[in-house]
């Protein structure tokens, strides 16, 4: 059958996979939980999806699908730290910068990164510079300097 017969709104592509990091997929167990939710939700809405004949939101799930279960795949559950002397996945560590303002990180994996609500990627620059360092210890935060002040 020729294109020009098939109407637009029959028509839908299958969208592009979302990029996946080249970095170890690295996860805290509520990493992981959020990862198994992810794609529970995802494989009921695109039998959903299925089921109502709704080609676009097929695509949609398909492809969101693909990307969580990717990464379920290839998550690697990281024990929770035992030694709290120094930075490392899965600690929240709390700085004290240069005008006096504290704030505190849990540093956790890509998928589960939300610097608005505390918790950065461990690749991120942040994470990078504080992992290895130590209570007292000092690190270059956006141009200025922040002293670690608690690790937990």
């Amino acid at each position: 059958m020729s294109r020009a017969f098939v109407k637009e709104q029959d028509s839908v592509d299958e969208l592009p996979d979302r990029l996946i990091s080249e970095h170890a997929n690295l996860v805290t167990a509520e990493g992981l939980a959020q990862i198994e939710v992810e794609v529970s939700r995802l494989d009921a809405a695109h039998a959903t999806a299925q089921a109502d004949g709704d080609r676009a939101e097929m695509a949609a799930t398909a492809r969101n699908l693909r990307y969580w279960s990717a990464r379920l795949a290839s998550a690697e559950l990281v024990p929770p730290a035992a030694d709290t002397t120094i930075v490392q996945f899965g600690l929240t560590i709390t700085i004290e910068r240069e005008d006096g303002r504290k704030q505190t990180y849990r540093i956790v994996g890509e998928d589960e990164a939300d610097p608005a609500k505390g918790s950065i990627s461990y690749v991120s620059p942040l994470a990078r510079a504080l992992a290895g360092k130590s209570i007292g210890d000092s690190v270059r935060v956006a141009g200025g300097e922040a002293e670690i002040v608690a690790i937990t």
